[in-house]
């Protein structure tokens, strides 16, 4: 039997602006002589055994998706309990697919863990390769996974933006608070702050998930913050929550919590304590899909990964994800590995670094590189008549004192 003669492969979890990148990347990586199926919406594809074979016409129509957002194939999130695994690998077995690769996340890596383990059980061979993708960038045993980068400079400039527009207003609106993707981790929230350039620029406060705001101080913060200014711009990740209490829940979907709400328990704590006008906003699906805001960068190497997956598989890789590695050359380089499911799944979500969090200036070191030079700097506000320093990162976090 050729393992790789067929092979089904799957998008799941929340899409990113490049996540199809890895799709085609990973395409024209394979050899010409396999049958390719492509699973329809995630893991709810592999129980409802909805795959279909690419023919020529087919692979033509998925590669014109390359610079499309989205997830051509359809992702989502499905409850991917024991009993569907097993049913998942009964419907590979009945088409004799002996191999299957995944572009997701944490949820997905772990998934991909349990159907080899499954497989396994059943006596069935299964090679497994996992691709990554994140906005969130929490997924662990990699630097950065594709997806986060473009969604970074999406939010940097929206909130850069956003700071300008509240400057000219501030004889009328004294706060805003922009919420951001992120669930538990901060590195989304944290990239708000790459293109502030001196004290008074907002982002003026960032919260993050790895730190519960006090609700005492966080008041004082931001009144301090609106005496120095005038105005605050505030950012805060979806999955902050106040010391004491719990992250805020839209919504509860097939047992899955969905996150958003912050903000506006902020503007309504901040209009009762302070008696401001206070504006709160969600930068909403954007962050993931605007294509506009694609790093160059990390569509490329959205790409590459996917095409090292299809490499892998022709090596007889199985049970791994892509990782990418920073070399320790001058300048940015990198180089593509691979890193055992298990360990990322041993590992869990990636939070940022205390390292980071204490230094925000190497953390935006890190991170000017996988945006690359795409932004115009704004100059200074009218008040602001000092030197700049265009490397000036002070920030405020929302803290417990």
């Amino acid at each position: 039997m050729n393992r790789m003669h067929k092979i089904a492969v799957g998008q799941a979890g929340g899409p990113t602006a490049v996540i199809n990148a890895s799709l085609v990347g990973f395409v024209d990586g394979l050899p010409e002589n396999v049958e390719l199926y492509g699973v329809m919406n995630g893991y709810q594809g592999l129980v409802l055994n909805e795959m279909e074979r690419f023919d020529r016409s087919s692979l033509e129509w998925l590669k014109q998706h390359r610079g499309v957002p989205g997830a051509c194939l359809g992702s989502g999130r499905y409850a991917f309990t024991s009993d569907l695994i097993v049913t998942a690998v009964l419907n590979l077995k009945a088409r004799d697919i002996h191999t299957l690769v995944f572009i997701g996340g944490n949820g997905t890596m772990a998934a991909l863990q349990k159907m080899s383990e499954a497989a396994a059980s059943m006596n069935y061979e299964l090679q497994t390769i996992g691709i990554p993708k994140t906005v969130d960038n929490d997924l662990s045993a990699t630097d950065h996974a594709p997806g986060y980068a473009s969604a970074a400079h999406f939010v940097s400039m929206s909130v850069r933006d956003i700071n300008k527009d509240l400057e000219a207003m501030r004889n009328f609106e004294q706060v805003r608070i922009i919420e951001t993707m992120g669930r538990n981790a901060g590195w989304l929230a944290m990239a708000a702050g790459l293109h502030k350039t001196c004290d008074g620029d907002g982002p003026h406060m960032i919260c993050i998930p790895e730190l519960a705001v006090a609700k005492e101080p966080f008041v004082r913060q931001v009144q301090n913050i609106v005496k120095d200014n005038g105005i605050a711009t505030i950012v805060v990740s979806e999955g902050v929550a106040f010391e004491g209490g719990s992250q805020v829940q839209r919504e509860v979907v097939n047992g899955r919590a969905v996150l958003g709400g912050i903000s506006t328990e902020m503007e309504q704590l901040l209009r009762s304590e302070l008696g401001l006008n206070v504006r709160s906003e969600n930068l909403g699906m954007n962050q993931r899909s605007a294509m506009w805001a694609v790093s160059s960068r990390d569509h490329q190497e959205a790409y590459e990964v996917g095409k090292q997956a299809a490499l892998y598989l022709e090596k007889g890789y199985s049970n791994v994800m892509i990782s990418i590695q920073r070399s320790d050359a001058i300048g940015y380089n990198y180089d593509l590995k691979s890193v055992p499911l298990e360990q990322v799944f041993i590992l869990g979500e990636r939070m940022l670094p205390e390292t980071f969090i204490s230094n925000p200036a190497d953390f935006y070191s890190w991170l000017e590189p996988l945006i690359g030079d795409q932004v115009r700097r704004y100059p200074p506000a009218w008040k602001r008549r000092k030197p700049h320093d265009l490397k000036y990162h002070k920030l405020e976090f929302g803290r417990s004192q």
